[in-house]
């Protein structure tokens, strides 16, 4: 499907957040995906993810949360610490939060746009949990990769109210095995509706191609697996409720 593509500027109460926006380019209303970055900003690789899921017939908003920064936040897959370092300046109360908010409120606001789903990887992974968290009430799924979940971003599951679907890599050095269990355990606890996909030769940032962790088996499968999920929650048609389980690649 072809696409049109823009750079666009998001409100946030702490100042313009910087955007890229890309949609099926031809009239209509469309389902709508929250793509959230990596630690290492919005690179080139967030681009052409959202550029993918548009193709595939959705509008898709990936917005730069390190537009506070004076200097340059986007960095190469080698420069982990300082990607890192970078990362955790960011507030992950209150303005964060404020930025997801109107991110949302930015798709909500298009008269193009119908349901909204979220999805991101690493950094965004866990800020696609954030969102379930706080912003059930405003979206219809919720898909992180290998989402790096704070504490009380666990606590607050019994907050969710939208179909989840969980990407983890078996071998992912800053997620463990414990860490994806009290995950799911507290999903579990609670009767949330959820899918966990764990892929177990993968590590973190599987699904990235420009990474010496990409895995090429695991990111083929995840991909349908995130379409298809989409397609289920986000075209009503097609919408119905999944039941949680471990699927193993």
């Amino acid at each position: 499907m072809p696409v049109e593509q823009a750079d666009i500027t998001v409100i946030t109460p702490d100042g313009d957040m910087p955007a890229f926006l890309c949609k099926p380019a031809r009239s209509g209303r469309f389902p709508a995906v929250l793509l959230l970055m990596e630690g290492f900003g919005l690179t080139a690789h967030i681009r052409e993810v959202a550029t993918r899921i548009a193709q595939e017939g959705y509008v898709v908003l990936a917005p730069d949360l390190y537009y506070r920064e004076s200097t340059d936040h986007t960095f190469g897959y080698d420069q982990v610490d300082a990607a890192m370092a970078l990362m955790w300046q960011l507030d992950f109360g209150q303005p964060v939060e404020n930025d997801l908010k109107a991110a949302i409120a930015a798709l909500k606001s298009r008269p193009d746009v119908d349901r909204i789903g979220v999805t991101g990887f690493c950094l965004g992974g866990g800020l696609s949990f954030l969102a379930a968290c706080r912003f059930s009430a405003d979206i219809a799924a919720a898909a992180p990769f290998y989402g790096m979940v704070l504490d009380e971003w666990i606590d607050a599951v019994q907050d969710i109210t939208v179909p989840m679907l969980l990407f983890f890599g078996g071998q992912d050095p800053f997620i463990d095995g414990d860490r994806v269990r009290q995950i799911e355990t507290r999903f579990q606890q609670l009767g949330k509706t959820y899918t966990l996909q764990l892929y177990p030769d993968a590590s973190h940032g599987f699904f990235c191609h420009e990474r010496e962790s990409y895995h090429p088996a695991a990111a083929e499968h995840a991909w349908q697996t995130l379409m298809d999920f989409f397609q289920q929650h986000l075209k009503p048609s097609l919408c119905s409720n999944q039941s949680g389980l471990i699927s193993l690649l």
